[in-house]
């Protein structure tokens, strides 16, 4: 059995991206946020990804500017590191070793060369209590570097960030936890603690669920879950505190957070409101609703020009100033559960699953950008409790993308089940789904699968459904009967039963002339051109849950898992059994580029992933725990470009990955080590995007330098033919686009670029024997000059004669008897030492 070796599951794509507080620049220009693995860093006036800030070996916990660096950040991560981080360029600058998970990161101007994070407890192995330490960052120039001296601050503090500020530009720092606030001063160094009774006489919740303070007062602004905000003020004494209450929320406040110069309090929670309290001002507020989903985090631009808001839905909110939205960035939206299957639209190769209530989402893994979502429902939504609305469940592709098949249900308590079956068609023109058909109670009960044959040219589209009716239906794309209707339509074509059985499960062969359909304990093979029972296939009890057929060389087999925990493989070439295992298997699926199978098995609390081949005893690939819980939601997605990894544990990775999703709604995938080798090195190239400003460095690279040369005036080519200067070598691009702060020292480069100028003994003496042959002859000149000036005249006159019709065209002035001197001395010169340090 292969094991897993090299590959590892991480957070590829789909991560979150409203997990943590976001970051927004001082010039306001990029907005960074943590994303499961990695660091994203967004332009917020084009919502693109710019850079993945990636390096992190585990989930990153918080990301934090550098107070004396504007253009860096901080990352900290479970993995025990915090890594500082070029963002302009995407570079890793150094990597701090704590050796800890860390769970939050915070700092301050007034504390230089100190980090402030929040650690498990020493001794606490099941890290439920947490403490915020100090940790001195050492001065060294060695990348990674061992920081693992920490100085305790505070101690049962809360693993939240959002629970923990620091006041007054870091004169003190206040921790909420439950009904108990904090207060630490490091001049003092001396704590206050503040309690508050567990519900008010109204019955509220009086927990603390977030902490502010202002940037200049002494004022700490709390928010609670009974929708309170409540100011503290005269805390730096025990029995003087005042504090003063706000209350607008209906429900708890998710987040506070103050404007850089204190003047506006800004406040959110499940309302879809952002709330901006003036300071000292309370009763004036201002709103900005509508935010589309609950918000759970809020920060501010450092020139205060950008809010931005997080929201539970995946979503980050760009707003200017209180007053309109001006950019969203929408990742996966990840609800409570996914009612559909994970699928892949073939045309667009995007990830299509459940996204807003009543709609499909399609999410892009490759560019890990949410595309677009398709309403399904076609209804307004009512945010209600208990009310029981229509909710996509079902979802298919055909094989080429044209068609799309969507199931939506809704149980009312005193009725029957409602369901329609969509059939939406691709528009070229609008490049997008528009609906075709609508069939309303497709059948008697719920509808437990459905599938699409993968017609070829000679055959119809056809569509199979499976229900607790005990039925089957087959749906055929019909032609209009009048040549005035619209265009084709769907319909029922065939309804198949066996005994009165329930189906659970379909699946057609890979060239669609066979159709399986499990009743039970019995799977059925038909034929979709005749509807005839072809044969049934029995296997040990327990009721069939997956089906799924062989591909390429293994479409013999057909495989099943069942109730009873057995996967079994039929041969149908013999009808008969052909193996089968005992195993605990969630999920079954399929590669359509391959011949290779993946199963997910529970076990032990985790869930194991076995890859394998029909036809081969031995598993090509597995890996145990690959997450906790179970997998009920996988696919196959192919790639853009094959891999060509020759490895055997690997192969199976070369043109599709395998996404699935974890019971927490993590969508994980699987990464060789030679993949991540590719993405850091492509990471860690440079390169100048043409927004860059017209600085001189970015002259002297030389970009255009082919375009002034192709606009130079022919006539002024005497510069020409000398050799150019080596300004496209890969050393000087990378030296000139290098950021200075990674560098080695200027003594050292200046050191080597002098040297680099030096010329040789050889060419040094052959220089100075054509000196000294030139002073020679400029000697003899000299004693001749008084004697032949008549004859140095009309050498001139020729000379001048010669350039002139030489540079005719370029109306050169005429030169005068040194220039004339100077010209015949330098044609004497051997300039060839010139030319080959050029081009060494």
């Amino acid at each position: 059995m292969v094991e897993h070796g090299d590959i590892r599951v991480v957070h590829r794509g789909g991560s979150k991206i409203d997990f943590r507080q976001p970051v927004i620049t001082n010039d306001s220009r990029f907005l960074l946020c943590a994303s499961g693995e990695c660091v994203k860093v967004f332009s917020t006036s084009t919502e693109e990804c710019i850079h993945d800030l990636q390096g992190h070996t585990d989930l990153v916990t918080g990301v934090l500017l550098r107070p004396s660096n504007h253009l860096q950040v901080y990352s900290c991560s479970i993995d025990g590191t915090v890594r500082l981080w070029d963002f302009t360029d995407g570079i890793l600058i150094k990597t701090y070793v704590i050796g800890c998970p860390v769970y939050s990161i915070y700092a301050s101007a007034n504390h230089e060369g100190v980090i402030f994070i929040v650690v498990p407890m020493l001794g606490d192995k099941r890290s439920e209590l947490f403490q915020l330490v100090a940790v001195h960052l050492p001065q060294s120039g060695d990348q990674l570097v061992e920081s693992r001296e920490l100085s305790a601050v505070l101690s049962n503090v809360s693993s939240n960030p959002a629970d923990i500020a620091f006041g007054r530009g870091g004169e003190y720092i206040a921790s909420a936890k439950g009904l108990q606030l904090k207060v630490f001063f490091f001049k003092k160094q001396k704590s206050y603690e503040f309690s508050l009774k567990e519900d008010n006489k109204k019955g509220g919740l009086n927990t603390f669920t977030c902490v502010a303070c202002h940037p200049k007062d002494d004022c700490i602004a709390t928010g609670h879950g009974d929708g309170k905000i409540r100011l503290w003020r005269n805390f730096n004494h025990k029995k003087e505190y005042t504090y003063s209450t706000l209350h607008w929320h209906h429900n708890a406040v998710s987040s506070l957070c103050f404007t850089p110069e204190g003047t506006n309090l800004l406040s959110g929670g499940v309302e879809s409101v952002l709330v901006q309290w003036r300071y000292n001002q309370e009763s004036q507020r201002d709103f900005l609703p509508r935010l589309g989903a609950a918000i759970t985090h809020i920060a501010v631009s450092p020139d205060g020009a950008l809010f931005c808001t997080s929201h539970n839905d995946n979503k980050i909110t760009i707003i200017q100033s209180c007053v309109k939205v001006s950019a969203v960035i929408q990742g996966l939206v990840k609800g409570e559960s996914v009612q559909t299957d994970l699928i892949v639209d073939p045309r667009s190769k995007a990830l299509v699953l459940n996204g807003k209530p009543g709609h499909l989402q399609f999410y892009s893994l490759q560019r890990d950008k949410l595309l677009y979502n398709l309403d399904i429902v076609q209804q307004e939504y009512i945010h209600e409790l208990g009310l029981e609305q229509f909710e996509v469940v079902k979802a298919a592709f055909d094989a080429s993308g044209t068609w799309l098949a969507t199931v939506e249900e809704r149980k009312q308590k005193s009725a029957e089940l409602e369901g329609n079956l969509k059939l939406w068609a691709f528009d070229e023109q609008t490049q997008s789904f528009v609906l075709n058909t609508t069939i309303s109670a497709p059948h008697e009960a719920r509808i437990t699968a459905m599938c699409f044959r993968q017609a070829t040219d000679s055959q119809t589209t056809m569509l199979v459904s499976t229900s607790k009716d005990g039925h089957f239906k087959a749906w055929q794309l019909a032609t209009p009967a009048h040549t005035e209707d619209e265009g084709p339509s769907w319909s029922c074509d065939f309804v198949g039963t066996y005994h009165g059985l329930v189906p659970e499960c379909c699946c057609f062969s890979a060239d669609s002339s066979l159709l399986a359909v499990s009743f039970q304990e019995v799977v059925t093979v038909w034929s979709p051109t005749s509807w005839e029972l072809l044969t049934t296939l029995s296997q040990p009890p327990g009721a069939i849950r997956d089906l799924c057929f062989g591909r390429l060389s293994c479409s013999k087999y057909l495989l099943g898992t069942t109730a009873k925990n057995l996967l079994c493989c039929w041969n149908l070439l013999t009808c008969s059994l052909e193996w089968s295992t005992s195993m605990d298997i969630s999920l079954l699926l399929a590669d359509p580029l391959s011949e290779n199978m993946a199963a997910f098995c529970c076990q032990a609390g985790c869930t194991d992933l076995f890859v394998f081949k029909p036809s081969e005893p031995r598993p090509l690939f597995s890996h145990k725990a690959v997450c906790s819980g179970t997998v009920t939601r996988a696919v196959f997605a192919p790639r853009e470009k094959m891999l060509d990894s020759c490895e055997e544990n690997s192969q199976w990775l070369n043109r599709s990955q395998l996404h699935f999703l974890t019971q927490y709604m993590d969508l994980m995938t699987f990464t060789t080590k030679a993949e991540d080798d590719r993405l850091m090195a492509s990471s860690k190239q440079l390169v100048i995007d043409d927004s860059v400003a017209m600085t001189p460095f970015y002259l002297l690279l030389g970009k255009h330098r082919h375009q002034q040369q192709e606009n130079q005036d022919p006539m002024s080519s005497l510069s020409a033919e000398r050799t150019p200067l080596p300004q496209s070598s890969v050393a000087i691009k990378e030296l000139l686009q290098t950021p200075a702060h990674v560098l080695p020292s200027t003594s050292f480069l200046c050191s080597m670029f002098v040297q680099s100028l030096l010329i040789s003994v050889t060419d040094l003496s052959g220089c100075r024997e054509n000196n000294k042959k030139a002073e020679e002859e400029m000697e003899s000149e000299k004693e001749e000059e008084d004697s032949e000036e008549e004859m140095e005249s009309s050498i001139v006159r020729s000379e001048q004669a010669a350039v002139s019709v030489q540079s005719a065209e370029c109306a050169a002035p005429a030169l005068t008897k040194a220039q004339v001197r100077e010209l015949r001395r330098l044609k004497k010169l051997d300039h060839s030492w010139l030319a080959g340090l050029l081009d060494s």
